[in-house]
């Protein structure tokens, strides 16, 4: 049997931040601003912001990126022990990829109404079917998570209407 792993929330606002950081990277490239970081054992392996306008890839979200780096990094496809932070709850898309890479841990933001599959719109991670289990934990920052998006969204808008 898997021994559980053990929790250290003290660096979870430090890494939402460095995640916080990668949102603004894309928001800067016309991407809507959601960042994610890949940690395992204290160390970041995996950075990325969504870019799927900028790339032309529909799976380009903010988590596949950093965790398609965070695999090459570590040279494996399975991130065992790992933590995860993303700005925004997970879609349906990324909690697959969440599942398969076998990350232990997701902290996120902002909750995401429209397609969050974490708790907004299902508990994707909570389903017997599933052959891993993922601690989550969301709202780590939610008000600044939250506010970039609204702020990227506010300018969008007034870009459109001026």
């Amino acid at each position: 049997m898997r021994q559980p792993m053990i929790v250290d929330r003290s660096q979870d606002r430090h890494f939402m931040h460095m995640a916080l950081e990668l949102a603004a990277q894309g928001a800067a490239r016309g991407e809507v601003p959601v960042g994610a970081v890949v940690v395992q054992n204290g160390e970041v392996i995996g950075r990325g912001f969504n870019c799927p306008i900028t790339t032309n890839d529909p799976s380009a979200h903010a988590e596949m990126v950093a965790i398609r780096e965070a695999a090459q990094a570590v040279n494996n496809y399975r991130l065992p022990g790992s933590t995860l932070y993303v700005t925004l709850e997970p879609c349906s898309m990324c909690a697959g990829l969440i599942v398969h890479a076998r990350i232990a841990r997701v902290v996120f933001g902002a909750l995401e109404p429209k397609a969050g599959i974490a708790q907004s719109q299902g508990q994707f991670f909570t389903q017997p079917f599933l052959n891993h289990r993922v601690l989550l934990e969301g709202g780590v920052m939610a008000e600044a998570c939250g506010a970039a998006l609204s702020e990227f969204f506010k300018q969008r808008r007034a870009a459109r209407q001026g």
